[in-house]
């Protein structure tokens, strides 16, 4: 941020900024903080701002600024409302895109504007890639989401074979990872890796 590397982690008392060359102590924001003492989602960074969530407390945005050495966090928004689940969100062009316990939103990052709420999964992890946005559900289940924020426009769910559970907190909590073409999803004791590469366009068939 202006000439100065840091870290950004939200830790147990809240977001930290720590000068990434000396480990000083740069700032906190503590408005999110879980109320549940469980701080899980990681921040969201862009342009001197950044995005951090607690379960059971709501989500916010603050603005960086430097003084020479000194760096300020100043709150622009914070909303009960806005993505809370554990598994995270992701910043796609403007929008940042997320779950609640209930629903999948999509709010400008700049603003904390909900451009549209969606039942959907659920809570789910979220990982964007290849400009698709992949959803593992606390249920286990598998969704597909475009990246817009006309509308939650879904192209694909499914449900892996799931592990049995032995009590209701054990939920599918791990992030889908995408690398090389390829989805991992991992639920308790069990991996899947699925082909998502687009298919070859076929030949044409002009003469």
């Amino acid at each position: 941020m202006d000439g100065l590397p840091q870290y950004v982690q939200m830790l147990q008392k809240g977001l930290v900024g720590v000068d990434a060359k000396t480990g000083r102590f740069l700032w906190r924001y503590d408005k999110t903080v879980s109320k549940y003492g469980a701080n899980i989602p990681s921040p969201v960074a862009h342009a001197n701002r950044v995005f951090s969530a607690g379960a059971g407390t709501g989500g916010g945005l603050v603005q960086l600024t430097r003084q020479d050495q000194t760096v300020t966090a100043q709150p622009l928004y914070f909303s009960p409302k806005l993505p809370t689940a554990i598994g995270g969100a992701v910043r796609v062009g403007d929008f940042l895109y997320g779950t609640t316990g209930q629903a999948m939103l999509c709010v400008r990052f700049d603003t904390g504007d909900i451009q549209w709420e969606e039942r959907a999964l659920g809570a789910a992890s979220i990982c964007c890639a290849d400009g698709r946005l992949y959803l593992h559900a606390e249920s286990g289940e598998v969704g597909l989401v475009e990246p817009t924020p006309e509308a939650y426009r879904e192209v694909g769910r499914f449900t892996p074979d799931l592990p049995s559970r032995s009590n209701a907190m054990e939920k599918a909590w791990a992030y889908p990872v995408v690398a090389h073409g390829r989805l991992y999803i991992r639920d308790l004791d069990r991996l899947w890796c699925y082909d998502v590469r687009k298919s070859p366009a076929p030949p044409s068939s002009t003469p």
